[in-house]
């Protein structure tokens, strides 16, 4: 099951990064600290961004009937957060529901999607 979580993670990583208006996904607080309490750090991982899958949680919904997974993501101005939103929800669940049945492992999916920083979009141009 582990495998599949992964697996998912990063499907879903990839779906809404794919979204007009998402500038990022935002790792959860317990990964940033886990990273923050790292030992030591070496030169490659100081400038190390942690992989998109890391803002993505994925667990089995309450009484093992499905998916549910937790989006984390940053958006750019100019948009309407709800739309974004929406259309990170509707696209995540899409590709994870496509990436279940092509494991012949259809199951339903719940998908929570939660803005935690709207900025402005550099490109860096």
């Amino acid at each position: 099951m582990t495998v599949i979580r992964t697996t998912l993670c990063g499907v879903a990583a990839e779906a809404a990064l794919a979204v007009p208006g998402v500038t990022g996904l935002q790792p959860r607080l317990s990964r940033r600290l886990a990273a923050a309490a790292a030992p030591t750090l070496t030169d490659a991982m100081l400038y190390h961004t942690p992989a998109p899958e890391a803002a993505i949680r994925a667990d089995r919904a309450p009484g093992g009937s499905g998916w549910h997974i937790e989006v984390r993501c940053n958006l750019a101005t100019g948009r309407r957060a709800l739309d974004v939103a929406q259309n990170v929800h509707d696209r995540v669940g899409a590709a994870v529901i496509s990436h279940l049945a092509a494991l012949d492992a259809v199951e339903r999916v719940t998908v929570e999607v939660t803005v935690t920083r709207i900025a402005a979009w550099h490109d860096g141009a």
